[in-house]
């Protein structure tokens, strides 16, 4: 053969093959730990990674009851959300959200590093986070990740 032809792969959503892994938060900084399950979403860590196609693994994130911030994000850091009628902006500090319920500091945080459209809606689905170390997934034999091995 005198040329060399290679073809550009581009996933769809019957050749990909997606996986559940686990990811302990315990002891983990909560935004260099969201980049990670963000990654793991999107499917950053496949070759076949394809951008318009939800080609990433389902994530389990375990012990969010046990994540950390630096410096003083507990009190400086706030989640501003509208109620939708006038007068109608909240607030709450991180403290405040950690006591109602842990696994909404790391839901809002990987959910800002998705895509804001369809697809970012999609891929958030497939998110699990739990506070304690226990989680419904079992039937799924997901592989456990440790984070600190990769970038």
């Amino acid at each position: 053969m005198d040329t060399l032809s290679y073809k550009t792969v581009s996933a769809n959503k019957d050749t990909v093959n997606k996986e559940w892994v686990v990811i302990d938060a315990e002891g983990q900084t909560l935004g260099r730990m969201s980049t990670i399950v963000a990654k793991f979403l999107r499917g950053k860590y496949k070759p076949n990674y394809t951008p318009h196609v939800d080609c990433g693994d389902n994530v389990i994130v375990i012990n969010a009851s046990k994540i950390n911030l630096t410096g003083n994000k507990w009190d400086a850091k706030s989640y501003i959300r509208h109620t939708g009628y006038p007068g109608g902006q909240r607030s709450l500090t991180a403290k405040e959200m950690y006591s109602k319920d842990p696994a909404r500091l790391v839901e809002n945080a990987v959910k800002g590093m998705l895509p804001k459209n369809k697809l970012g809606a999609a891929i958030y689905r497939n998110l699990k986070v739990y506070a304690g170390a226990d989680h419904g997934q079992e039937a799924q034999k997901p592989k456990v990740i440790n984070i600190n091995e990769l970038k």
